[in-house]
């Protein structure tokens, strides 16, 4: 389907570590939250260059984090709780029942990103599809790359997005499809609620139960297949649970053991919008990357990215020696 390899695959964990960030400096940050939201949703324009209005690629990883943080500000700034009462501590389902209109609305974004997926006509394609188009499916839908997600950005956005696909290349699709759409980006917020839920303790395995039964254990299959372009919900339900269960790990061996602290990892959190500048306008140059020799070779394509991002936190800790730090 539309599963498959991104050199650039940057938003897998971004969402749930902005919900859970989000939900801890919030309350001291709130006058800030529309100004931090609109700098994040515009800075991507920096790494646009040359630009053209015409072809400007508007949905992005930065403009879907942006308007993210934005929705999940909204919910803390209305129905967030600047007291707890004793009552909801000793409740094991107290961090839910305090946030019920939190958890109401996330629940209709995903009715409405289901009702979208499964139930909306989309011209010339089968009703609920969710393949690359082109030559998939025995070339049976050339035109329905994406399926709903597909044609809503293409009627929204026109020429104004991602024209180039994982799935192009192997499905050899000729219609535009961008991960970072407008229906991805409600299962983003949902995937960023879910951050915020960890400062709530919510349990560990829910997420993971809810994505084996979705998806019926397999990448493609199942009821709604496990897949990063279209952000589906088996996606979210089985990224958010296993982001749960590193985040515990993390608590444990860095704040209860106290046997790691964090390097060199803290240091490219520290720079982390540079870093992803800096990312996006040098990544493709040498020394980051080079041109390989072995086009289909596996072991150069992990040994390039490793070096590159190795190179990039060396970046990130000389900043850091040097204080310097690029904040929005």
């Amino acid at each position: 389907k539309l599963s498959g390899r991104r050199k650039k695959n940057r938003t897998k964990v971004r969402s749930r570590v902005l919900g859970l960030h989000f939900s801890l400096k919030l309350k001291s940050q709130s006058r800030a939250v529309k100004v931090i939201s609109i700098w994040v949703f515009t800075l991507c324009v920096a790494c646009c260059v040359p630009v053209s209005w015409s072809w400007l690629r508007i949905p992005g990883v930065l403009q879907r984090l942006g308007f993210t943080y934005f929705v999940l500000s909204l919910l803390q700034t209305f129905w967030g709780q600047t007291q707890i009462p004793e009552r909801a501590v000793s409740n094991s389902c107290g961090d839910i029942f305090l946030y019920w209109p939190q958890w109401v609305l996330i629940i209709l974004l995903e009715t409405l990103w289901l009702c979208i997926t499964f139930l909306m006509p989309v011209p010339n394609c089968p009703t609920g599809y969710l393949g690359a188009g082109g030559i998939g499916d025995d070339g049976l839908y050339p035109n329905c790359t994406g399926g709903a997600a597909g044609y809503i950005d293409r009627w929204l956005f026109g020429d104004n997005m991602f024209r180039y696909p994982t799935c192009k290349e192997m499905y050899l699709t000729v219609q535009p499809f961008d991960p970072e759409g407008i229906l991805g980006t409600i299962n983003s917020i949902v995937m960023g609620f879910l951050g915020m839920q960890v400062s709530r303790s919510v349990a560990f395995s829910s997420g993971g139960i809810s994505a084996a039964i979705l998806s019926k254990c397999t990448r493609d299959g199942g009821f709604i297949p496990v897949n990063k372009n279209l952000w589906s919900l088996s996606y979210v339900a089985c990224l958010g649970c296993f982001s749960f269960l590193l985040l515990g790990g993390m608590f444990f061996v860095i704040d209860v053991k106290g046997w790691w602290r964090g390097q060199p990892f803290i240091y490219p959190g520290m720079n982390s919008i540079f870093v992803y500048v800096g990312h996006s306008l040098l990544g493709f140059y040498f020394p980051f990357s080079w041109e390989m020799h072995f086009q289909g070779s596996h072991w150069e394509t992990l040994l390039q990215n490793l070096w590159g991002t190795a190179l990039w936190v060396l970046i990130a800790y000389l900043l850091y020696r040097n204080k310097f730090f690029l904040r929005i």
